[in-house]
């Protein structure tokens, strides 16, 4: 039964698996009053999408807010549950596909694909409300009841793969400390040519010594909570960091040189992994801000350092656990300790916390030893 009001669409009819479907574009300022959400105190078994995860939403506002002229949105894709009608805008075969969608105002809308984008965009209009009259393309599929809503978000996300970390780094203009780790890379003899950009892992027999996301997270350790005024001084703090560290690393020079694989180091060495230079990063920082004109020549003790994985006396439990590189933050504060008390340097007090429990076995290592 129609109410005899109705939603008006300018769209383009297509065909999928036999059913019709439409693409319209929608103005932003619509999407919060035509799109609610599927019941959230349901159970999942009676929902046709995921539960909202609010604590995303800020961040995605944030990034339209603060990239107004250059933010990308993909459609949104929505079931309605209502009779619709097509209207042609012309017989002609060629452009038959090109007309007006009425929609009943008494159908219902359930978003199958975008439920926190609609949920952003309606807070990125609180403060920015002149974004409301930009659209986003909205794809329409005619609701055949709960469970085919269900087997289309099933499918929606069946195939849906995030990029890599690395890949993402690598095509992010953005971020400062991408582009910096990205500048670093190419403009450093000792990264360039054995960073992997594309994957966030290395097969045995990669002839890349480290990854892009492994040098990106390691510098914005290395940065973080120093006082710079500028990037280009950030970057070539940077540079000269991992240049310094370098020279007390024969294995990677050897790789430079063809006197050893990239494999073997990776294999027998621990200290091209993400885990040992977020830990190198973190010591480096207490370094430099401990001696801030000194800080390079302090570094002469990392050769004094044993990296082999075999070395469990030292790292494991630390940067390794059962033998294994670890990446969590415990392992990367406990691998710093590790190089901090080699350079003389006193622990913060969140490193003692974590360095007294690791002593006392609960963190699942044992005592360390140099």
């Amino acid at each position: 039964m129609t109410t005899g009001f109705e939603y008006v669409f300018p769209a383009i009819r297509g065909i999928q698996a036999h059913r019709e479907y439409y693409v319209s574009m929608c103005p932003m300022r619509l999407l919060p009053k035509l799109f609610q959400f599927d019941e959230e105190e349901l159970a999942p078994q009676l929902r046709a999408q995921r539960h909202l995860n609010k604590a995303r939403l800020p961040e995605l506002s944030r990034y339209i807010t603060e990239n107004a002229e250059n933010y990308v949105f993909s459609a949104i894709t929505v079931s309605i549950d209502a009779d619709v009608a097509f209207e042609e805008i012309s017989g002609h075969i060629e452009i038959n596909r090109v007309g007006l969608l009425r929609i009943p105002m008494s159908a219902r809308f359930i978003i199958n694909d975008g439920q926190h984008r609609r949920a952003a965009i309606d807070l990125a209009l609180r403060e920015r409300p002149e974004l409301g009259d930009e659209t986003i393309a909205v794809v329409f599929f005619m609701d055949k009841g709960l469970e085919r809503c269900q087997q289309m978000f099933a499918d929606l996300n069946r195939y849906a793969i995030r990029p890599s970390k690395s890949l993402s780094i690598l095509y992010d203009y953005r971020d400062e400390t991408a582009q910096l780790a990205k500048a670093l890379i190419a403009g450093s003899e000792i990264f360039r040519d054995v960073v992997e950009l594309e994957k966030t892992s290395l097969a045995p027999r990669s002839r890349r010594l480290f990854t892009l996301s492994a040098i990106y997270h390691a510098t914005s350790e290395l940065l973080a909570d120093l006082t710079i005024a500028e990037p280009e001084e950030a970057a070539h703090l940077a540079l000269e960091f991992w240049e310094s560290v370098a020279k007390h690393m024969k294995e990677w020079e050897r790789v430079r040189n063809g006197e050893l694989t990239a494999g073997e180091v990776r294999a027998d060495f621990i200290h091209t992994h993400s885990v040992v230079l977020q830990g190198l990063a973190r010591a480096g920082r207490a370094l430099i801000q401990s001696h801030p004109k000194r800080w390079p020549r302090k570094l002469d003790r990392l050769k004094e350092l044993n990296w082999r994985r075999s070395n469990s006396n030292l790292w494991e439990g630390r940067a390794l656990v059962g033998g294994q590189l670890a990446k969590a933050h415990q392992n990367v504060v406990l691998t710093a300790n590790a190089i901090k008390t080699h350079l003389g340097l006193a622990l913060t007090e969140e490193e003692q916390r974590v360095e007294d429990a690791f002593r006392r076995g609960t963190n699942g290592g044992k005592q360390a030893s140099g």
